[in-house]
C-alpha cells in the first residue's frame, strides 16, 4: 500500500499547526466533536433538501470510547460519512474544508449552521497522538475506507469493512514524556471535563461509556463497579431558548453551573439579535465584587461561543474595562474565526457586537437606578468604583456614557445622590456643584471648609473615595455646572460687605501674615483671612488644579513623584486665636512662632495629612500649657 504524500507545501506547514497555532492541547478534542457534529449535520440538510431522507434524532449522536490498556480514543459519529474521494480531499489537503464547501453549496438557514469552515481542526490530533486512523463510509456507499497517517510524513487509504455509515477517529496516544503527560487524555473525568468546558452546547448527545459505583443487589453496605452509557453534554443551550421559558431560577442555576461567582446575581441579560449580525447572550451583574477584582491576576471578558462551541474563555474585547464585573456569554454564527478557532479575528462582526452589548449594560444599569434603587446601591457599593475608574481612564472620553450612573454622599439627603438630582434641586443663584473630599461622610461633615458653603444653603457631594475628585476633574462640567471644591480659594459667591471689609483687613494685617508664611518657610503659598469659616479658628484651601486630597493619592503611589497641592493657610480673625496673634506679633515673635507652627500642624491634621514633626508638635503643645 503505497503512502502518499500531503498536498501541502512543506512538512513544516503541518507542524506549525500542530505545535503553534493551538495553545492548549485538550482542544483537539473541540474540534474532532465540532468535526463530528457538523458530519450530522450535513444528513440533516439532505433530509430537508431530498425526501429520499429523512432525519431522527434520535439516531444521531457522538461517541468517546478511551481504552486505557491499548492507548486509544476513539471518537465516532452517525454523520454522513466520507468517500475516498473526500479523504483524499478534506484530509490530504492542509486547510481544505469539506464543510465549508459543504456550507457554500447550501442555502438552507433554518437555525442550524455548519461550525467548521476552514479544515484545520482535525490536524489538532496530531498534538496528541502517534497516529491518526480515520475509518468512515460515506451515506449511500457500498464500501468503506481507511485513512492513516503518522504526521506530515503522509499517509494511507485503504478499503475495510464497516457495517454503518458513519465515521470513526482513532488516535493513537502518545507516550508520556518529562515535559508532557498525555495519560489525562485516556481519564475518564478528563475527557468528561473537556467536553463539558468546550461542547457542552453540541445539539447532538456526546456519549461516553461511564464507570460509577452502585450498591451490590440485595447488599446494604457492598458496592460494585458499573459501566454505563452517559451523555455528558446538555445539548440545549439556555441562551437559544425563549425568555418566556425561562424563570429567574433557571438564570440563576445557570450562574452558578459556569461558576460565574459564589453569590447572586443582582441582575441578568438576555439579548437575542437577529439582524444584520446574528447572536445571543447572557450577561450578568455580579452583587459582590471578587477578590481578586483589583488586582493584576483578574481576567475580565466574556465567554465566547460560536454555534454552541466554546472559542475562548474570556474575549476582553467584548467589555470595555468599566464594565469590566459583567460576566456571561455571547454566542454568535456570524463571527469570522481565522484558520483554528482561537484566532479571532478583530473584525467588524465583533466590534459590532461589544457595541451593542455595552449600550444594553448601560441601559440597564440606567433602569435599575430608576427603578429599583436599593438594588442599584447595592451594585454601586461594589463596583461604583470602577465606573469612576471608567470616567477618568482614557482622558475621559466616556464620561458621557457613565457621568448619569454615578452616586455620591450629600450633605443634605442620608442617602446617595446622582448629578442629575443635585443639579435638579440647586437654588437659581446657585453657580456651581460643589463638593468636599475626605476619608469618610463623617469626617467630611466636620470640616472647616464646608461652613460657607453650608450656611448658604447649598447642597455638598461628599467625596470618599481617592478616585472621585479624579473622575470630576475629567467630567468639568454636568449640565453646564462646573464643580467646585469647599476647599477652593474662590468659591464663586458674590462679594458682600462682610467680604469687602475683609480685604481691608487683609491689607491691614499684611505684614503679619507675611511673617507667619516666612515663618513656615514654604510649607503654603499664601496665609489669608478665611472667608469661610465660621466657628473654626483655621483650615487650609488650595490654588490651582491639585487639591490636597489629590496630593494624597499621588504622592500614595509607588512612582511617587512628591507632587504638592499649593496650600494656603487660612485664618478666621472672628476667632479669639486671631487676636492673640496679632498680640504676639506686636510683643513676642518667639510666641507667633510658636502659634503658627501650632495652626498650621492643626490644619494638617483636619485634612488628614501626616506631620512632618509630631515630637516637636507635642513639645510646642507643652510649651503653651506651661
Amino acid at each position: 500500500m503505497a503512502k502518499k504524500q500531503f498536498k501541502a507545501e512543506s512538512k513544516r506547514l503541518l507542524e506549525m499547526m500542530i505545535n503553534s497555532i493551538y495553545s492548549q492541547k485538550e482542544v483537539f478534542l473541540r474540534e474532532l466533536i465540532s468535526n463530528s457534529s457538523d458530519a450530522i449535520d450535513k444528513i440533516y440538510y439532505k433530509a430537508l433538501t431530498d425526501e429520499r431522507y429523512e432525519f431522527n434524532k434520535e439516531h444521531y449522536f457522538i461517541k468517546i470510547t478511551a481504552d486505557k490498556e491499548n492507548r486509544t480514543l476513539t471518537i465516532s459519529d452517525t454523520g454522513i460519512g466520507m468517500t475516498k474521494e473526500e479523504l483524499e480531499t478534506n484530509l490530504g489537503t492542509i486547510a481544505k474544508s469539506g464543510s465549508l464547501a459543504f456550507k457554500k453549496e447550501t442555502e438552507i438557514k433554518d437555525g442550524h449552521d455548519i461550525i467548521g469552515q476552514f479544515g484545520v481542526g482535525f490536524y489538532a490530533a496530531f498534538m496528541v497522538a502517534d497516529v491518526v486512523t480515520v475509518i468512515s463510509k460515506a451515506l449511500d456507499s457500498d464500501e468503506a475506507y481507511k485513512w492513516e497517517s503518522k504526521g506530515a510524513d503522509g499517509y494511507t487509504i485503504e478499503t475495510v469493512d464497516k457495517d454503518t455509515v458513519g465515521t470513526e477517529i482513532i488516535l493513537q496516544i502518545k507516550e508520556n514524556t518529562e515535559d508532557e503527560s498525555y495519560d489525562e487524555f485516556l481519564e475518564e473525568y478528563r475527557l468528561k471535563s473537556i467536553i463539558k468546558k468546550y461542547s457542552d452546547f453540541i445539539r447532538y448527545p456526546i456519549k461516553m461509556d461511564v464507570t460509577t459505583s452502585k450498591l451490590k443487589e440485595g447488599s446494604d453496605s457492598e458496592y460494585e463497579q458499573v459501566t454505563e452509557e452517559e451523555t455528558i453534554n446538555s445539548m440545549v443551550p439556555i441562551w437559544r431558548k425563549n425568555k418566556s421559558e425561562l424563570t429567574d431560577e433557571d438564570y440563576e442555576k445557570f450562574y452558578n453551573e459556569k461558576h460565574y461567582g459564589f453569590d447572586k446575581p443582582l441582575k441578568h441579560i438576555h439579548i437575542s439579535v437577529d439582524g444584520t449580525i446574528r447572536y445571543n447572550a447572557i450577561l450578568y451583574i455580579p452583587e459582590n465584587i471578587p477578590f481578586d477584582y483589583y488586582s493584576k491576576e483578574y481576567e475580565k471578558g466574556l465567554e465566547l461561543y460560536s454555534n454552541g462551541v466554546l472559542i475562548m474563555n474570556k474575549c476582553a474585547d467584548l467589555l470595555p474595562d468599566y464594565f469590566s464585573f459583567v460576566k456571561g456569554l455571547v454566542d454568535s454564527e456570524d463571527l469570522s474565526l481565522n484558520i483554528s478557532r482561537e484566532i479571532l479575528q478583530q473584525d467588524r462582526q465583533l466590534k459590532l457586537i461589544a457595541k451593542n452589548i455595552n449600550k444594553k449594560i448601560k441601559s440597564e444599569l440606567q433602569s435599575m437606578l430608576k427603578n429599583d434603587r436599593e438594588t442599584y446601591e447595592k451594585f454601586y457599593n461594589s463596583f461604583g468604583r470602577q465606573l469612576k475608574f471608567g470616567v477618568y481612564s482614557d482622558f475621559g472620553s466616556n464620561k458621557e456614557t457613565l457621568q448619569d450612573l454615578l452616586l455620591f454622599h450629600s450633605s443634605k439627603e442620608d442617602t446617595l445622590v446622582t448629578l442629575d438630582e443635585y443639579v435638579a434641586r440647586m437654588p437659581e443663584e446657585q453657580k456651581y456643584i460643589y463638593y468636599a473630599t475626605g476619608d469618610s461622610v463623617e469626617r467630611i461633615s466636620k470640616l472647616p471648609q464646608t461652613e460657607l458653603v453650608a450656611d448658604k444653603g447649598y447642597e455638598i457631594l461628599y467625596f470618599t473615595e481617592d478616585i472621585d475628585e479624579f473622575a470630576i476633574k475629567m467630567i468639568m462640567s454636568y449640565k453646564e455646572k462646573e464643580f467646585k471644591s469647599v476647599s477652593s480659594s474662590d468659591l464663586g459667591f458674590e462679594p458682600n460687605e462682610d467680604e469687602k471689609s475683609t480685604e481691608a483687613e487683609q491689607n491691614e494685617n499684611k505684614e503679619l501674615f507675611d511673617y507667619m508664611k516666612n515663618t513656615l518657610d514654604g510649607k503654603v503659598k499664601d496665609v489669608r483671612i478665611s472667608k469661610r469659616l465660621k466657628t473654626h479658628p483655621v483650615c487650609l484651601s488650595t490654588d490651582g488644579e491639585i487639591s490636597i486630597e489629590m496630593e494624597k493619592v499621588l504622592n500614595a503611589m509607588p512612582d511617587n513623584q512628591n507632587i504638592k497641592a499649593d496650600k494656603v493657610l487660612e485664618i478666621n480673625i472672628n476667632h479669639e486665636v486671631f487676636h492673640s496673634l496679632k498680640n504676639a506679633f506686636e510683643n513676642d515673635k518667639t510666641k507667633l512662632d510658636l502659634y503658627t507652627h501650632l495652626l498650621y500642624n492643626q490644619a494638617l491634621l483636619i485634612e488628614g495629612l501626616p506631620i512632618q514633626d509630631p515630637v516637636e508638635f507635642t513639645n510646642d503643645i507643652c510649651k503653651i500649657m506651661v
